[in-house]
């Protein structure tokens, strides 16, 4: 068809006077007849290229959809540019018996132009049957990456269509999707066995979107805050379990926000509820698991926000792209922790050898964009296989608003690519930071490969320093991860010629999320407030003296997140103290009134218009619950006890005593402490948290040379804080 007639068809039937992108010559290829594979970001157009086709040719378009929302979205958006209702319809298993009858019967009429299909009704024997027996113009797969394992959303009965296709009529396959790295989209096409499709590649970047990190503490409180300054605005929370969207939603609403929940654990009366409130703008806000959002065509979500890191580098493009998809504003706001990466290996556990592989790599991947201080759009274009000079991005990414300090780093990635070429480029980059930084675990033992000459050349730098140089030797085109044996680092031929002629490379100091009180301001900035500085180093100075008078580290009197919470509230009494972060009443008391002077006189001498109390209503009684661990902890139980009475680890159980005793109140676990340190640990532990200048727990950990593990000294530092500061 001539471009002309097409623009015209374009007009005609969706009203739009141009195409987008690549959107024409796709069409064109598709109507020629030839197998067709388009990678194109959310919000680019990708259901024009099928649908637009499926109107314009004889027969009936199969479109293979992941999910029944997507399906109904989508035959409604169709039909609503449409004189017929039967222009499209979908196939699956909420249809009632009659309601299958019309969709064939509409189909053999020759009135239906798409047929939306999900993977598990194609495979039944009666639907093969009739599909067979009907004229079909092409096969359309939407969501194409549900085919590779490598995906980020990957479902086995994506594997059969081919198959299945075959059986049905040899016609052309088209393949979309928004997130494919080159071996997805190998894997893709080798599985459709379409290698000969022309490809339609789109670039990955979407200019109009902010990223940014934080360290997740405090998220709820942190979430309500942005929301507030968001007002009216549309936006999408994710979480990773249907527990924690229920309790985030209900959250939301007694603070007063207009949020809804979504999640597969709903009814689907609920979900398309749910799901239609947001579109029609009735509710503000949806907290949803990675169910909601799949070819959701809402234009103006202003900003999303995950609540936990996703499980790969393609999820988090794939949701964040649901921002901002009219080129308007969009910011991007995710919480990470290293624990969270964790927790999600161990789900891995018990699947086959080559899927807990492939799991491993993803979520190492998402750990380290996370974890850099290289230019995130950087990351994520290279994640894609497209290149990008960090210089656009325009300060659109936190590593480029508040860029980290660099050095010179030539002779460690000499060192670096010197390991590599040693080991015969067999070894994952956790290896050769354990080499390099001369860890000797078992398996640097069992390679022997402590026995080298170059193990241990860079012992003056630990593992995370070491994984940093490799992650931006990667982004820089130096090594490359073989996909195929799972992240084994091979050298590039640029990184060859940087070995033999090394030249000045200058490495970002990388974010660090292992701290027991994260210091980045961005905490607090989130909403737009401004940070007072002049204020902040005024509270420094006054700490800074107190300490003096007192004999104790500034830390123990009030932390470096409680300063500059201080910043932003600005508590002019004792009971507006206690709502800073880390301050409870305790602490307030004893330290706090030189504190609200000197804010008190800086608010009048400066005319500042304090902003509301940020109080967060509770759903749950917490004092209740506080009340409870701290009688628990009285009565000398184990932790473990404590922990597992509550549904939590030992792990949440001491972060909740953290919090409690950073906020003035004294805890005594000294019971629990005597069982797993001696004497002379603890005194050694104490005395040097005592001279400390900082209760950073890394450098703890650091002066020990990893004498103590982080839970020991988090423990040690609980009862420090106890006895000197409450």
């Amino acid at each position: 068809m001539a471009s002309t007639n097409l623009k015209e068809a374009l007009k005609s039937y969706f009203g739009f006077d141009g195409f987008k992108g690549a959107q024409e010559e796709i069409i064109h290829n598709v109507l020629d007849g030839k197998n067709t594979f388009v990678i194109m970001p959310t919000g680019g157009g990708k259901s024009m290229c099928y649908q637009l086709p499926a109107i314009l040719s004889e027969g009936t378009a199969i479109v293979v959809s992941p999910l029944i929302a997507l399906m109904k979205n989508q035959v409604d958006a169709i039909r609503s540019v449409s004189n017929d209702e039967s222009v499209a319809h979908f196939l699956n298993s909420s249809l009632t018996k009659t309601d299958i009858i019309r969709v064939k019967g509409d189909i053999i009429a020759g009135k239906s132009k798409l047929l939306y299909v999900a993977p598990e009704s194609l495979t039944k024997k009666e639907n093969i049957e009739f599909l067979k027996s009907v004229k079909i113009s092409f096969f359309a797969i939407d969501e194409a990456h549900c085919i590779s394992e490598w995906g980020h959303d990957f479902r086995p009965e994506y594997r059969r269509l081919r198959e299945i296709f075959s059986e049905i009529s040899d016609v052309p396959i088209i393949a979309l999707t928004a997130t494919a790295t080159p071996k997805v989209q190998h894997d893709i096409q080798k599985n459709l066995n379409m290698l000969d499709a022309t490809i339609f590649k789109s670039s990955f970047n979407r200019e109009n979107l902010f990223y940014r990190i934080l360290p997740k503490k405090d998220v709820e409180k942190q979430i309500i805050k942005y929301i507030r300054g968001q007002k009216d605005k549309s936006g999408i929370i994710y979480c990773l379990s249907r527990k924690k969207v229920e309790e985030l939603s209900e959250l939301l609403q007694v603070n007063g926000i207009s949020a809804l929940p979504y999640h597969a654990g709903l009814d689907s009366g609920s979900r398309a509820r749910h799901q239609d409130m947001f579109l029609m703008e009735d509710v503000d806000v949806i907290v949803a698991t990675i169910a909601f959002g799949m070819g959701i065509d809402k234009p103006d979500v202003r900003f999303v926000i995950h609540h936990d890191i996703p499980k790969s580098l393609e999820s988090y493009y794939q949701e964040t792209g649901r921002a901002g998809r009219d080129g308007g504003e969009g910011e991007c706001i995710s919480f990470y922790r290293y624990k969270d990466v964790e927790k999600l290996e161990k789900f891995l556990q018990g699947k086959p050898v080559a899927e807990q592989e492939i799991g491993r790599q993803l979520l190492n991947e998402i750990a380290s964009f996370s974890e850099t201080s290289v230019c995130r759009r950087k990351m994520i274009l290279h994640y894609f296989g497209e290149e990008y000079d960090e210089r656009n991005c325009n300060s659109l990414c936190d590593n480029c608003k508040d860029p980290k300090e660099k050095t010179e780093g030539k002779d460690y990635v000499k060192y670096l690519l010197d390991a590599v070429e040693l080991l015969k480029e067999t070894q994952k980059s956790k290896h050769y930071c354990a080499f390099l930084s001369g860890v000797v675990n078992s398996d640097i033992k069992a390679y022997k490969h402590d026995e080298l000459l170059l193990f241990g050349i860079g012992k003056d730098k630990d593992e995370h320093f070491w994984n940093s140089v490799v992650r931006q030797s990667v982004v820089s085109g130096l090594l490359v991860k073989d996909i195929e044996s799972y992240g084994v680092l091979k050298l590039t031929e640029a990184g060859m010629k940087f070995k033999k002629k090394p030249t000045s490379f200058l490495l970002f100091k990388e974010r660090d999320y292992l701290v027991i009180d994260d210091e980045s301001v961005a905490i607090n900035n989130i909403g737009g407030t401004a940070f007072d500085q002049v204020l902040y180093n005024q509270l420094v100075d006054l700490r800074k003296s107190l300490s003096k008078q007192k004999d104790i580290p500034p830390f123990v009197i009030f932390q470096e997140p409680s300063l500059k919470d201080m910043c932003f509230q600005y508590p002019i009494s004792i009971e507006e103290l206690t709502n800073v972060q880390g301050v409870g009443n305790g602490k307030a008391q004893r330290y706090g009134a030189p504190f609200v002077a000197l804010i008190s006189r800086y608010v009048d001498d400066n005319n500042i218009e304090r902003p509301q109390d940020l109080v967060m209503k509770s759903v749950v009684n917490k004092s209740g619950l506080k009340v409870q661990l701290i009688q628990n902890i009285d009565r000398k139980l184990p932790l473990e006890d404590i922990g597992r009475a509550q549904g939590k680890s030992v792990d949440d159980v001491v972060d909740e005593i953290q919090a409690i005793v950073a906020s003035g109140t004294r805890v005594n676990i000294n019971y629990y402490i005597d069982d797993i340190l001696d004497n002379d640990s603890q005194e050694e532990i104490y005395e040097y948290f005592t001279e400390a200048e900082t209760d950073n727990l890394i450098d703890a950990h650091n002066e020990f040379n990893g004498d103590y593990s982080e839970e020991e000294l988090r423990l040690m530092w609980i009862k420090f804080m106890s006895e000197m500061a409450n």
